[in-house]
């Protein structure tokens, strides 16, 4: 465990999800984690759920902070955050953006163009240690200003600034197609007559074990399915009726959308 100081400007969801997996997974302490917010109700909730420096003022923290979280909204007065970093941070604080949308560049113009500024798009799966936070570095930054701190809450992918939003719309929303997969795999069973919770239990398993079964063979998913599916079989009967759906376009689609609103985001 290292022992630098973070700062959260905003105490919002995403803020609370890092601040609790890293202080599950012990590569921060409470006493590292300072947060400021223009919630005095949420502070209070942070301070006493998780025993975060919620008191001391925004200029204190900011002061002895080495990294400094931005979890602030796009559309939030981004301007005159930056001046108060700039009045009273050191010159060696570096930035963490998770700002949806907006890019290093103009961080640099809010937060000062010779400081270290880490944009990132952070994984929603973050208490679960799995999922990818997508990375880009300005100029200034290294990786080693801030790895640890982002391994604390999942893995991480370093990436050209160019494919953050497509990073955003493809690997961060992710999850949300698989949940709704699950959904309709589990109705399916419940609709073929088994009961609910049994096609729970047995979506559940097979998720888990077909992702294991590519982790362990290396096999392509199609490899597994010739391998699954005998001529003439249940398995060839079901996959029939999916390929005449619009199952695999849709969910294309479903992942240029997301894709298409990230940039919108980053423009207003």
């Amino acid at each position: 465990m290292t022992q630098e100081k973070i700062h959260f400007i905003g105490g919002g969801q995403m803020a609370e999800a890092i601040i609790r997996a890293s202080l599950s997974n012990n590569t921060l302490s409470v006493d590292q984690i300072s947060v400021s917010d223009i919630n005095e109700t949420r502070l209070q909730f942070l301070n006493t759920k998780y025993g975060v420096d919620t008191k001391s003022s925004q200029e204190q923290s900011l002061a002895t902070a080495d990294l400094i979280v931005v979890a602030v909204r796009p559309q939030d007065d981004l301007t005159t955050l930056g001046q108060i970093v700039q009045q009273f941070a050191t010159s060696t604080s570096a930035i963490v953006s998770i700002v949806a949308g907006v890019t290093n560049e103009q961080l640099a113009g809010y937060f000062g163009a010779d400081r270290s500024i880490i944009r990132v798009i952070p994984n929603t799966l973050t208490d679960t240690g799995y999922g990818y936070s997508g990375v880009a570095l300005n100029a200034h930054a290294t990786r080693d200003q801030v790895e640890h701190f982002l391994l604390g809450f999942g893995k991480v992918q370093y990436l050209n600034e160019a494919l953050m939003d497509i990073f955003t719309g493809f690997g961060v929303a992710g999850p949300n197609y698989i949940y709704y997969f699950i959904e309709s795999f589990v109705d399916a069973g419940v609709l073929a007559g088994l009961p609910r919770e049994q096609a729970w239990k047995v979506a559940l398993e097979n998720v888990m074990g077909s992702v294991a079964m590519l982790q362990q063979t290396g096999l392509h998913p199609r490899q597994l399915l010739d391998i699954n599916n005998s001529p003439g079989g249940v398995g060839m009967h079901g996959l029939f009726e999916l390929n005449n759906s619009d199952f695999a376009a849709g969910l294309q689609r479903s992942v240029l959308a997301a894709v298409k609103r990230t940039t919108e985001l980053g423009v207003k």
